[in-house]
């Protein structure tokens, strides 16, 4: 077994590899930036060391500073978590050119499923279906053009290093073609240091299912079962199960064979998962592979009682897996909680955690990294928690699920608990069929959504608060919003506030007020849409604000002419900063 590992993250996944590596013994090393001096993993581990300041290229990012770390502190290997150079097949091999170990897959696997192009040719040799697309990268937006007259609209162009729904967009006419090439050409360079895209068809109302697999260190690949991941907004996933409902036996086998194929045609080795879209008629197409442990991977863990990241650890000290047939064991739901506000798009909502309380009980486990006085910041990914629900049937897992997510409390910041108290109830998902346009197409979010676990915008300021009453002898906790003049300052109860900046809309564009473009959120301007003096109409793109790894479109509530316009690409914003006023 090895002896040390270095955990090249932070976060939640920072914390669950130092918790599996220490149950078995092994010596732990965590790498922690300035921002995260007092972070839960830096605590947890046997040693930390510093490698740089918040932003992550100069930290988390910097791979030869990782690797000076790997030296000084005698680790044995580096486990890269999920994200930042986790499928960076380029460190891999430098991690092993030091005389390390690298707990993931080989470097040629990684850039070979790397490339979407790559993987797309490599799974086609070896007979797997993929979705219909081209491979070879878009030289310019007239080659998209002639790519989408071919396949039809809609059509996805796609970073061909990527993945997690950076430097995708969904293009739904000619008109939005160039537009939509040079936004995914930008991400794709910004989070995958490669610019290249591809068009590939986009399936109207796909689930999207992925198989998770193991391959040990004798060549063997194990299914451990599949996911239904087909819950996701901006292309990113919300809510995750296994097993997938209503999959039949044979589509099952049809899909760990899938896997197996995938695996032999790129010579893997470690836990990997390969996606799939299942169009309506049942048709199973690859879409990529993630050479690297998955967020929720958990789910799978509750199902099979395999810990992923142990059997990670002992292929990587070149064991096999004497695991034999996997048969999964009841259901498991995995919700992942993230700062971002439904009600405002999802909007990400960094700041810090002033109250928070997890809920717990058979059945019940919560993956996360923060307490009260947590701040959550924009230089990383918003993800706060996971939490995961086992039940013996999907039935009983939806109702204990239920019932913890009325008991996750957090206040500081807007979170995605409200939206999945919401998808819970809906009909579509209680069913089980559910795609990936179910949040965009049938929930709508914008009305406020009660809950002790967040707030919403309005145009008065307001306070959520609770009050516990009496009646007839029994005792009611009520939940209400109050403006904030009318609570006494005397009330202490931890509350969350968001103000968002006041629109006033009115017709004929008579009042200046109503075209005043402010940033919803701390972040930084990677592009500016449009020139002073420029005519625009309502909902037109004014700016481009990424926070929290995550592209957001700033858009003019009016129509009219840009009369000022104060930010510039490079520029970082806070909330409510003026960027553009319209007239």
């Amino acid at each position: 077994m090895i002896e040390s590992v270095l955990v090249a993250n932070r976060g939640e996944i920072a914390v669950r590899v130092i918790r599996s590596a220490r149950d078995l013994g092994v010596r732990t090393i965590a790498v922690y930036s300035d921002l995260d001096r007092d972070a839960p993993h830096v605590k947890l581990a046997d040693e930390a060391w510093a490698i740089g300041p918040a932003p992550a290229a100069e930290s988390y990012l910097n791979g030869p500073q990782i690797l000076r770390v790997a030296k000084e502190s005698n680790a044995a290997a580096i486990h890269p978590g999920y994200g930042f150079l986790s499928e960076n097949g380029d460190f891999a091999q430098a991690v092993l050119d030091a005389g390390l170990i690298w707990v993931g897959p080989p470097p040629s696997a990684i850039k070979t499923m790397g490339d979407k192009i790559a993987s797309r040719m490599a799974v086609a040799a070896a007979g797997v279906k993929s979705v219909p697309g081209t491979l070879e990268p878009l030289r310019s937006v007239d080659d998209a053009a002639a790519a989408a007259a071919e396949f039809g609209y809609p059509v996805a162009i796609k970073a061909a290093h990527g993945g997690g729904g950076k430097g995708l967009r969904v293009v739904q006419s000619a008109e939005q073609l160039e537009e939509a090439f040079e936004g995914a050409r930008r991400e794709a360079d910004a989070y995958f240091g490669d610019p290249a895209v591809y068009v590939e068809k986009y399936l109207a109302r796909p689930r999207h299912i992925e198989a998770q697999i193991l391959t040990d260190a004798a060549g063997i690949t194990h299914f451990l079962g599949e996911r239904d991941c087909s819950v996701q907004r901006r292309h990113q996933k919300l809510i995750e199960e296994t097993p997938a409902f209503g999959m039949t036996d044979d589509q099952r086998t049809e899909l760990a064979t899938a896997a197996r194929l995938v695996a032999d045609a790129c010579d893997y080795q470690n836990a990997g998962t390969v996606e799939f879209l299942m169009d309506e008629d049942g048709s199973i197409y690859f879409l990529e592979m993630n050479t690297r442990l998955q967020v929720e991977h958990t789910v799978t863990e509750a199902v099979t009682g395999i810990d992923m990241v142990h059997a990670q650890l002992r292929i990587a000290s070149g064991e096999s897996l004497d695991i034999g047939e996997i048969t999964p064991r009841g259901h498991a739901i995995e919700f992942r909680i993230n700062a971002e506000d439904p009600a405002a798009g999802f909007l990400p909502s960094p700041g810090q955690i002033v109250e928070y309380r997890e809920p717990a009980g058979f059945g019940v486990r919560v993956d996360g990294w923060v307490t009260a006085g947590t701040r959550v910041t924009q230089y990383y990914d918003n993800l706060i928690a996971k939490l995961i629900v086992w039940g013996a049937t999907r039935d009983e897992a939806l109702a204990r699920a239920r019932g913890v997510l009325s008991e996750y409390t957090i206040s500081g910041v807007a979170t995605t608990i409200p939206a999945h108290r919401q998808i819970l109830d809906h009909p579509t998902f209680i069913a089980g069929k559910h795609t990936t346009k179910f949040v965009e197409q049938e929930l709508d979010f914008s009305g406020r959504l009660q809950t002790v676990s967040g707030t919403l915008p309005s145009e008065e300021a307001t306070s959520q608060r609770t009050m516990t009453v009496e009646v007839g002898g029994r005792r009611f906790d009520v939940t209400f919003w109050a403006p904030e003049a009318r609570i006494a300052s005397s009330d202490r109860r931890p509350s969350a506030r968001r103000r968002s900046p006041k629109l006033t809309r009115t017709e004929g564009n008579t009042s200046i007020d109503a075209g005043v473009i402010a940033a919803p959120m701390q972040g930084t301007i990677v592009k500016v849409s449009v020139a002073a003096g420029d005519r625009v109409h309502e909902g037109a793109t004014i700016c481009v604000l990424e926070a929290m790894k995550m592209e957001n479109e700033v858009k003019s509530p009016i129509s009219g002419e840009v009369v000022e316009l104060r930010s510039q690409a490079g520029d970082t914003v806070t909330p409510g900063q003026v960027i553009a006023i319209v007239r």
